[in-house]
């Protein structure tokens, strides 16, 4: 998952200090360290994941864009310049921008934020900021919990008996508990290299923990990665079970064509790799690369279930259905071969929210061999009206999707009238999955959403805005909207009389 290095630069991180090894230094220079620790160790765990570097005070820059490249990361470490005082808000609001414009609201993050004590002073201070959290207005808001899944880790580097972190560690923990999703608050055992050095690689550890299983189907094993490595709890509203952790062992139940599974819903997507076996004299190197090369030829020759796996499935054009939790057997994922380019293909799981995800097939528990069965019918089943397009089905699993798909036709609302066409396109696609979900709250929902989009709609845009959200939301709260086969039409008007 995507990484923000947040690091602090104000006047307070330059103040000198006293490490535990009695030598001169700076938060600043300890801070670098610790970063560039926490970059080898990613070396180490996996170099698949994306790093970007921002560095903040009263205001935020971003020093090195996501990248692969870590080398460039430690580059821009040693050109940075300092700045005036500490502001955490601003830099927290940088990074909803810069990972919203990146990668949306779907992808989860990881937030490193290094900074010392301080919490800033005046009103822009930790302090105020926090103390203003009720009274925001939605022009204002505070930007955490952030508009993405994300988990904020703060790093002070300071002793842990500091009279500023004591006073300080209250606000910091309000604004972990405001970003949840095990964010955390660390600082260093000692003051010194070797303690900051350990804290950054111990984060580094527990951030990017890689998952190593075994992949199973009867009397067929190998030893897998994951990646990115699954969430050790996955909780799906509305499903019987919530808290799920994933097993060691992941046991291939059976075998479907992937035409019949369609587009099921997910909770999330992973690259099966071939674990490196550290006894095997013949394994390569620990760092992961997906290309394969001559130096290769003698690994390439060892038996793998999983290059027989993906092979037969990108052959048969197949899935595979597995179990992904033994004390739980209604938690079921789908293996599959997916090509990124024309002549590269990788293995990937699906992990399913339930056992009703693909609702054409049933209860998953339900599924058995073709053999037992006279008739077997192709899935899904095709409705009787022929169609010129095919368009996906609107599938909402978390609150995040739905924001989306709302925000998709605002932003297409202040684009009227050049978007009209997509803007109705949009909102019938909307009502009718609502509709067809029994989800009516939300027609009404976003009425009042427009009604309150046309009164901040600044005075230089065109009038017809304004003209297509009142006639949207007036439509959207009669009877007749509720109708699935009842579609939303622009409202023509006439601004040359």
């Amino acid at each position: 998952m995507p990484t923000v290095i947040l690091l602090d630069v104000s006047l307070s991180m330059t103040k000198p200090i006293e490490t535990i090894d009695k030598l001169e230094t700076s938060p600043k220079q300890l801070a670098i360290l610790g970063i560039n620790a926490f970059l080898d160790q990613m070396c180490l765990s996996t170099k698949l994941e994306f790093i970007s570097l921002m560095c903040f005070s009263s205001l935020y820059e971003e020093k090195c864009p996501f990248t692969r490249d870590y080398n460039s990361i430690r580059a821009a470490l040693q050109n940075i310049d300092d700045y005036d005082k500490t502001c955490i808000e601003t830099a927290l609001h940088g990074v909803n921008r810069i990972i919203l414009g990146e990668w949306g609201n779907n992808t989860a993050c990881e937030i490193v934020l290094v900074t010392d004590s301080s919490i800033g002073i005046g009103p822009t201070s930790l302090k105020g900021s926090l103390a203003t959290l009720h009274q925001r207005t939605t022009k204002n808001p505070f930007p955490v919990p952030f508009n993405f899944p994300a988990r904020l880790h703060i790093v002070c580097i300071t002793p842990p008996d500091d009279p500023c972190f004591v006073r300080a560690k209250p606000l910091y923990q309000k604004l972990i508990d405001l970003a949840g999703y095990e964010s955390s608050l660390s600082v260093p055992d000692q003051l010194g290299e070797g303690g900051v050095t350990s804290l950054f690689q111990r984060l580094a550890e527990k951030i990017y923990t890689p998952f190593n299983g075994t992949l199973k189907c009867g009397n067929l094993k190998s030893k897998i990665m994951l990646y990115p490595a699954p969430s050790h709890s996955t909780q799906v509203a509305n499903i019987p079970c919530e808290n799920y952790k994933i097993s060691d062992t992941i046991e291939v139940l059976g075998f479907i064509p992937v035409p019949d599974i369609g587009s099921p819903m997910a909770v999330s997507r992973h690259l099966i790799l071939h674990a490196i076996d550290a006894k095997n004299p013949m394994a390569m190197e620990t760092e992961i690369d997906l290309t394969i090369d001559d130096d290769m030829v003698e690994e390439g020759r060892t038996p793998s279930f999983c290059v027989l796996l993906h092979g037969a499935l990108k052959v048969e054009n197949m899935a595979a259905l597995v179990a992904l939790q033994s004390s739980c057997p209604h938690w079921f994922g789908f293996i599959y071969s997916w090509a990124d380019t024309k002549k590269k293909s990788n293995l990937m799981l699906t992990l399913l929210p339930g056992p009703y995800s693909v609702p054409w097939l049933g209860d998953l528990k339900n599924l058995g061999c073709a053999e037992q069965f006279d008739q077997c019918g192709s899935f899904p089943i095709k409705p009787a009206e022929k169609r010129s397009y095919s368009q996906n089905g609107v599938v909402w699993i978390r609150p995040s999707g739905l924001q989306s798909d709302i925000q998709k036709i605002l932003r297409h609302a202040r684009k009227l009238p050049e978007k009209t066409q997509q803007f109705y396109k949009e909102l019938n696609r909307l009502r009718k999955a609502a509709i067809s979900l029994g989800f009516l709250e939300l027609l009404l929902a976003l009425a009042t959403i427009f009604e309150q989009e046309c009164l901040s709609l600044p005075g230089n845009v065109h009038p017809d805005c304004a003209v297509q959200l009142h006639h949207a939301a007036n439509v959207l709260k009669q009877t007749q909207s509720q109708d699935i086969k009842f579609v939303i039409t622009p409202y023509v008007a006439n601004y040359n009389v």
